[in-house]
């Protein structure tokens, strides 16, 4: 049996409003979070992701009141991320009404974590939010292939292999890889398939496909790439695309969709 590919919108949160740019630089306001969330649960989104995106770069916790506000609202599943640092943000978030939680920033500083949440809370719980990046050959952080890893927003260098780092996060209990390439964020261009499939052939465990979608189109080629699941931002906000345009998309290529 195929499982359904999921359809998930995402809420980029900046200072409690949902926000859009290209590449995370010049970010326009997109509307609010709660009510957007609201919208896309009635449209027939799969699951809803939230992603604190200055949290981390500002050194704070996810704000814990537009979650819960957001998780009242609907009926699908919620994943939330932004600075999350500890097996105790993560107890709060699920307290806060997230289904599941995405780290990022502070996996990579300590990957032990990764493994302490798998172990108290289950790995259906853990998503490792990837920003990756493409790095030409021969330059100062060139990576086996091709690919490194970034933190703050795409602002700087981790200083690892991207797929490596997908393989070891899946390793150490990670339950899923919510893949977010840096370089085609909101440019509406289409997904990157080669960093889809180069990862795809790494890791057994669910790949979301996330940055870069901008028509119907680009959406049956990531799942053909290997992703299990398509995350969209700009498209959705500013009705360029509905949920419903992205499924029917997805069924007249022969993807199953719910």
């Amino acid at each position: 049996m195929t499982l359904a590919v999921r359809v998930i919108p995402c809420l980029d949160v900046d200072a409690g409003r949902v926000v859009k740019g290209v590449n995370f630089q010049d970010l326009r306001d997109a509307g609010d979070p709660v009510e957007l969330a609201k919208l896309y649960d009635a449209e027939g989104a799969d699951e809803l992701t939230f992603l604190d995106i200055s949290a981390s770069h500002e050194g704070r916790a996810t704000t814990m009141e537009i979650v819960s506000a957001t998780a009242e609202q609907v009926f699908i599943p919620l994943t939330v991320g932004g600075g999350v640092s500890s097996v105790e943000d993560v107890d709060r978030l699920l307290r806060a009404g997230a289904d599941k939680v995405a780290v990022n920033t502070a996996a990579i500083k300590r990957p032990e974590l990764i493994a302490e949440i798998a172990h108290r809370f289950g790995n259906q719980v853990l998503v490792l939010s990837v920003d990756a990046r493409r790095v030409p050959p021969g330059t100062a952080n060139a990576t086996d292939s091709g690919f490194e890893v970034t933190t703050h927003g795409g602002r700087q260098s981790a200083g690892i292999d991207a797929i490596a780092w997908a393989v070891r996060a899946a390793e150490l209990g990670a339950g899923e890889i919510l893949l977010n390439a840096m370089d085609a964020d909101g440019t509406t261009d289409g997904f990157d398939l080669e960093l889809i499939r180069a990862v795809r052939a790494e890791v057994s465990i669910p790949v979301i496909a996330s940055g870069g979608a901008g028509a119907t189109e680009h959406f049956p080629p990531a799942v053909e790439a290997g992703a299990d699941a398509v995350l969209a931002a700009t498209v959705f906000h500013f009705g360029t695309l509905r949920i419903a345009d992205v499924k029917s998309a997805l069924a007249a290529a022969g993807v199953p969709v719910r």
